[in-house]
């Protein structure tokens, strides 16, 4: 989904307005660069400072209605809260640090053809595939994790993860 065009006609598709803020929100996630997530928080810090007078209520209601739509996908990770990004066609996993909530994406094709083998077995359909593997980073281990401090911050994560 390239355009506001598109957008618009999904919106009125599933019996949605296409407001200007659901606009914006659609914005802001289409620019974020890759591997980024946005809490429902973060995101509400991001249209403050781009001066809408959104609340966060109405932040947390589109948010629903574009995870609902599939717009967006909701990802689970290390925090508490939950994290939103785009729904691409790409279907890719994390990989994050519970100590210091880095996040390293991955794709790996084995993971989705080993649940669309077991959906297909039962007589369901596969609607999204989201594997997170919950790890601790090397250098909270050195730190002497698990009772390092809980607002410790990783001076550094750096992995490349291949298929």
């Amino acid at each position: 989904m390239n355009n506001f065009k598109a957008l618009k006609t999904k919106f009125n598709a599933q019996g949605y307005r296409c407001t200007p803020q659901r606009q914006l929100i659609f914005e802001i996630f289409q620019t974020l660069p890759t591997g980024n997530h946005l809490s429902a928080e973060s995101l509400h810090l991001l249209l403050l400072e781009r001066g809408s007078a959104m609340s966060l209520s109405t932040v947390y209601r589109i948010l629903k209605i574009m995870t609902k739509m599939g717009i967006l996908r909701e990802v689970e990770l290390a925090q508490a809260q939950k994290h939103y990004e785009l729904n691409t066609i790409s279907t890719h996993h994390h990989i994050v640090c519970v100590q210091c909530h880095q996040i390293v994406e991955f794709e790996n094709k084995s993971v989705l053809q080993q649940g669309l083998k077991q959906v297909e077995t039962i007589g369901l359909q596969l609607i999204n595939c989201k594997f997170t593997l919950h790890t601790i980073c090397p250098k909270a281990l050195d730190m002497g994790w698990p009772t390092i401090s809980s607002n410790w911050v990783c001076p550094g994560f750096t992995t490349i993860v291949e298929e």
